[in-house]
């Protein structure tokens, strides 16, 4: 799936900044769809090897619909501000996304997946263990619910990113007026 996108300006294409964004950013949506029914959740999740990998437990919902339907879209988004503007069409969000159309998959490799949330510690706990995680803790561990932990990968197709940057003038902020920004008119309508 590849359609152009409606705002091309805002089209990001420096791979170096989408890996840093992807690579940074704690929360992804995972959009699956299953008989005309979409059905998305948040996920932590990391970005490594091209791919996107979160885990879940291996019971639910979401791995019916990934067993008859393996394809994804995983959302990732930063939104950094309103930016208030004088026209009021003109008032808009400076953000920041990314979205990976892909094929997904369970990993079943225990070794693959105890280096994959290895990676997820790192991310999101780094420093905090002293010793690396151990595939037997991986294999062995159950939720409260009984439910082993599954990891998944996602394999890009096509990824896209669009920016709309934050403009420090027009930020809102809590008791700013129009008229704040009708003083700064001239200076900023040319930028």
């Amino acid at each position: 799936m590849s359609n152009p996108l409606r705002r091309s300006l805002k089209q990001v294409h420096d791979q170096h900044k989408i890996t840093r964004f992807l690579e940074t950013t704690p929360i992804g949506h995972v959009g699956l769809s299953l008989h005309d029914e979409p059905y998305v959740i948040p996920v932590n999740f990391v970005w490594a090897d091209g791919c996107i990998y979160f885990h879940g437990s291996m019971e639910g919902r979401k791995n019916t619909v990934i067993a008859e339907n393996p394809r994804v879209c995983f959302t990732v988004s930063h939104e950094q501000g309103t930016m208030s503007d004088p026209v009021p069409a003109h008032v808009d969000t400076a953000y920041f996304s990314v979205l990976v159309f892909g094929q997904i998959e369970l990993i079943t490799d225990p070794k693959e997946a105890t280096a994959v949330l290895q990676v997820m510690l790192d991310k999101y706990v780094p420093g905090y263990f002293d010793r690396s995680l151990s595939e037997a803790h991986v294999t062995h561990y159950r939720s409260s619910l009984g439910s082993a932990v599954g990891v998944f990968k996602i394999s890009p197709t096509h990824i896209s990113a669009k920016e709309n940057p934050l403009k420090e003038y027009k930020l809102f902020y809590p008791g700013k007026k129009v008229t704040d920004d009708v003083k700064q008119l001239p200076k900023n309508r040319e930028e």
